[in-house]
């Protein structure tokens, strides 16, 4: 597994040992930083498998690893998912870290389990030069996901494409800490990352086996992210595959 970087923006797509395709041209990429131990989260929980049934838009869940020492140790939580959050933080130059946080398109943060905040945010976001501007094409065919991306014009010196292998619902019984005795489903939750390539502008298509996305997932969100792992920035296209 690589270091993270997410920008997601997802169609769905029909899964089929026959050829699937998709060109995204979506609204807006929700990234919701969450816990377990975090009793205000489960709301947000929700929120975004009810957004995960937008086809304009994608939602994964970043569940964070700060408040394990409040009782229980988020089964699914990833030290990388926390950096990925401060590191949005920093770049947008407000330091705010906190649960649930959601992170639309790159750029705007909101409050994880309010409707109305996310849908203002994904609006706002749009007021940046570039945001989804770049359709991205996958596929999914004979064991492979191949993902074609246009040129884009001027060249992007800090840009990056990523896969995102997801499992759509992973469902956790709860038994310490503040959601004690909860039983909980999240929505494509993020477990593996391939970092394709950097992208300059330019035309390109990379072709990568299924087998090489990750183990116990069923799809996988192709972004293309100004920016770094580092200094994540404004998501510029993606697209997203069912694989089973």
């Amino acid at each position: 597994m690589v270091s993270r970087s997410l920008a997601i923006a997802v169609v769905c797509l029909s899964s089929a040992a026959s050829l699937s395709v998709a060109e995204a041209e979506p609204r807006g990429v929700i990234e919701l930083f969450t816990s377990q131990g975090c009793s205000s989260c489960p709301p947000a929980d929700k929120l975004v498998g009810e957004f995960a049934l937008d086809p304009s838009l994608i939602s994964i869940s970043l569940p964070i690893d700060y408040w394990d020492y409040l009782g229980w140790k988020d089964t699914l939580a990833d030290p990388r998912n926390t950096a990925r959050q401060k590191a949005y933080s920093k770049v947008r130059g407000d330091r705010e870290v906190y649960t649930p946080q959601v992170v639309v398109n790159g750029t705007v943060h909101a409050l994880g389990n309010d409707r109305n905040a996310i849908e203002q945010a994904i609006v706002k976001s749009h007021q940046n030069k570039g945001i989804l501007s770049l359709p991205v094409m996958v596929s999914v065919a004979d064991g492979r996901l191949t993902i074609s991306v246009p040129g884009g014009g001027e060249t992007r010196n800090e840009a990056e494409v990523w896969i995102c292998g997801v499992t759509k619902a992973v469902t956790v019984a709860i038994k310490r800490g503040e959601n004690q005795g909860k039983t909980i489903t999240y929505h494509n939750v993020a477990r593996h990352w391939i970092k394709l390539d950097a992208w300059n502008g330019k035309e390109h298509t990379w072709t990568v086996p299924l087998r090489d996305i990750g183990d116990g997932v069923d799809g996988a969100a192709v972004m293309v992210q100004n920016g770094t792992v580092e200094k994540p920035n404004g998501m510029l296209g993606a697209a997203f595959a069912s694989l089973h």
